[in-house]
């Protein structure tokens, strides 16, 4: 009698509220640059039909919620019925093969410039505080920022309603819930770390102030959309875009306790010891606190590879991990988890370059390169 295959733990089963996973495998919110003019494009049909799994989770590229949530060129967007449109041939690829997908919503925030904002106007943000231009992730290019604008009090519920206008849109697009994102220095962040938050009013100063847009959000998105579709990243231990907070830990933990009265389905934590540039750093918070404290799905991401990935699953410090670069180098990459078998090289010169079909599409699969 032969031996039974050893049990990989990122292919067992999950239950994720109302959704069968049949893997633990899913693929991280990645921005790509090919949605021209703020508008999905017919090409990502393919780029995500080819990473869905049959009981495989999906969560797409960040989405603005409003023409002022831009920062980069060509991100897609929710807030008009023209992507909503565009999105549903998309999203019925997924559905087609059996994956389960969510769309992440966010806003820039001060992470922008005037030439991606209605009429040439200065990004808005919690504060006024400029950010210093930033190195790109090819190691060349500069990105430069124009100064924000601190929102006003009295302007905070029209963000607040963007939310919930794109989270419905995503829905009506056919999304099965959305991603709300809370982390990498954008608007929602901003508001989260004291290095950034200068604010004097009910939006500034203590961290019960400091986490009241972001709970003001998730209470819309769940109250227009459901609890059972809502997810949230968050980021609480990195300083992306120069976003940092003098007690991580706390955050963090007071964000997920916070979480846990509205019911959302999951928390998507990005590790303290995530890989940049193939650097990795290790810092001294650890996510288990915030995993022990969550009365949801629990996913974190950063870094992970397959080994790692298996631990953290079988160790129970994760539900389900949440893959970036190595999904998108490998459209198949639950497959070659499974065999063991080696991955393609991600190029990241063509991460956000706005080719259609290069280091897009055309990573190939484990059948075309064996």
């Amino acid at each position: 009698m032969s031996a039974q295959a050893p049990t990989i733990p990122l292919l067992t089963p999950y239950k994720m509220g109302k959704f069968n996973l049949s893997h633990r495998v899913v693929l991280a919110p990645l921005t790509r640059q090919r949605s021209y003019n703020n508008l999905p494009q017919p090409h990502a049909i393919l780029y995500y039909s080819q990473r869905t799994t049959n009981g495989g989770l999906l969560i797409a590229e960040a989405s603005g919620v409003s023409d002022t949530a831009q920062g980069y060129p060509d991100m897609p967007g929710l807030w008009t019925k023209e992507q909503v449109e565009a999105w549903k041939p998309i999203v019925d690829a997924v559905h087609a093969k059996g994956g389960v997908f969510f769309c992440q919503i966010w806003h820039a925030g001060r992470v922008s410039n005037s030439a991606f904002q209605p009429n040439g106007q200065a990004p808005i943000s919690c504060t006024d505080k400029p950010l210093t231009p930033q190195v790109l992730s090819n190691g060349v290019d500069v990105a430069e920022f124009t100064p924000p604008r601190q929102l006003r009090t009295d302007e905070i519920p029209q963000i607040v309603n963007d939310f919930r206008l794109a989270a419905r849109n995503a829905i009506e697009a056919g999304f099965d819930g959305v991603e709300i994102h809370g982390a990498k220095g954008y608007l929602i962040d901003q508001f989260m770390k004291d290095q950034v938050n200068d604010r004097t009013d009910q939006y500034g100063g203590s961290l019960e102030n400091r986490r009241r847009f972001a709970l003001e959000i998730i209470e819309a998105v769940v109250n227009e959309i459901g609890a059972d579709k809502v997810g949230i990243r968050l980021s609480p231990f990195a300083d992306y875009m120069e976003s940092g907070d003098s007690n991580p830990e706390a955050l963090g933990l007071y964000m997920v306790q916070s979480l846990n009265k509205y019911g959302i389905l999951y928390c998507h934590v990005i590790e303290p010891r995530m890989k940049e540039a193939g650097v990795k750093s290790e810092s001294a918070g650890s996510l288990l606190p915030m995993r022990e404290a969550f009365s949801g799905t629990f996913m974190a991401n950063g870094g992970f590879d397959r080994e790692d990935g298996n631990n953290a699953v079988a160790e129970g410090r994760v539900d389900v991990i949440a893959y970036g670069r190595w999904f998108l180098s490998n459209p198949d990459l639950p497959k070659r988890f499974e065999l063991n078998a080696p991955l393609n090289k991600y190029d990241r010169s063509t991460f956000y370059t706005s080719d259609p079909v290069v280091g897009y599409t055309d990573y190939p699969f484990l059948e075309t390169t064996a």
